[in-house]
């Protein structure tokens, strides 16, 4: 169980702050409620406390383990799969590595999808899930750091970008 003031991350939402846990009554069945406050989206959301685990909830991991996903962010292989277009099997392992909540399969999305958006331009389907990667994550680092999201924001596009360069910088030495 949560306690009010844990960080906590919520799949496909973001990390946010447990604010208050109250009984409600919802659909005629009185419960316990999560208020869950999701800053960069601007939401509160109640979560009934019985379901967080199902729904994937769990704390926002530590500063170290943020600085070591983003250390190693651009390494392993991408399955190949993906860089063929409209690949609706792709897209899929991607949702339910979101919903999965993982920080590391998180980070494989923004890994492999900022790889093929080197080779084609994203659809509009794999930029709005590479978009969402990023957000999920930055909203974690906030919590993790105690940092702004603007901050946040800066760190992991500095690490895409000097990815890209060395990627770049590797396909010119051959």
């Amino acid at each position: 169980m949560f306690q009010v003031g844990d960080r906590v991350l919520y799949p496909m939402y973001g990390a946010g702050i447990i604010d208050s846990i109250e009984e409600k009554e919802v659909l005629g069945v009185k419960g316990q409620y999560y208020l869950l406050n999701i800053p960069h989206v601007h939401m509160e959301i109640m979560i009934p406390v019985g379901k967080a685990e199902d729904l994937g909830i769990r704390q926002v991991v530590n500063s170290e383990i943020i600085d070591d996903v983003l250390s190693f962010l651009f390494q392993g292989d991408t399955d190949p799969v993906i860089f063929e277009s409209n690949n609706r099997f792709y897209r899929d392992i991607n949702k339910k590595k979101m919903k999965s909540g993982d920080i590391f399969q998180e980070c494989e999305i923004i890994r492999d999808l900022t790889r093929k958006s080197k080779l084609h331009k994203l659809g509009m389907e794999d930029n709005n899930m590479l978009n969402s990667a990023c957000q999920i994550i930055t909203s974690e680092i906030v919590q993790a750091k105690g940092i702004e999201m603007e901050e946040a924001v800066e760190m992991l596009q500095e690490i895409i970008t000097r990815a890209k360069d060395e990627h770049e910088k590797q396909e010119l030495l051959g």
